[in-house]
């Protein structure tokens, strides 16, 4: 019988304040890499609601979109994923420091566009500089655009 063919599913969170935005600095079976606050949506779990749980678990940061930055669509050169990216645009509505950050988090660091830049070969994928470089272009879409029907939380 033929495998089922699904991509994987992941949010991720876009930050910018005074001209920085928010990474995490994780370690991957690939080592140590930078990507935005991201992770995969989970069974009966809205993007939204996905989104501001991975932002926390990631950076002990509260998050709340007010758009959808883009949809985007990667396949892994050597792992066999394809990976489908929900990416949106928000704020910090507050932080946690007693918050435990998930495993594998090292640390969420604020980084310019230039250091983001810089550590280019350390980015856990493409995605990371295209959002930035979406972001920076003024690209947003309404949150109106996801239609999420009321069994999702």
């Amino acid at each position: 019988m033929k495998e089922v063919w699904k991509p994987h599913v992941v949010v991720a969170a876009v930050v910018e304040q005074d001209g920085r935005f928010l990474l995490v600095e994780e370690q991957t079976d690939s080592g140590i890499l930078f990507n935005q606050p991201a992770g995969h949506l989970e069974e009966g779990e809205s993007l939204l609601v996905a989104v501001r749980r991975e932002m926390f678990e990631e950076t002990a940061h509260y998050f709340e979109p007010d758009g959808l930055l883009g949809i985007y669509h990667w396949r892994h050169p050597t792992k066999n994923r394809t990976y489908l990216r929900f990416a949106f645009t928000g704020t910090v509505s507050g932080y946690d420091p007693a918050a435990r950050l998930d495993e594998g988090i090292l640390r969420a660091v604020w980084m310019t566009p230039t250091e983001i830049a810089e550590s280019r070969m350390r980015h856990r994928s493409p995605f990371v500089d295209q959002c930035v470089a979406d972001y920076q272009s003024g690209r947003r879409f309404p949150l109106d655009l996801i239609n999420e029907f009321p069994h999702l939380q």
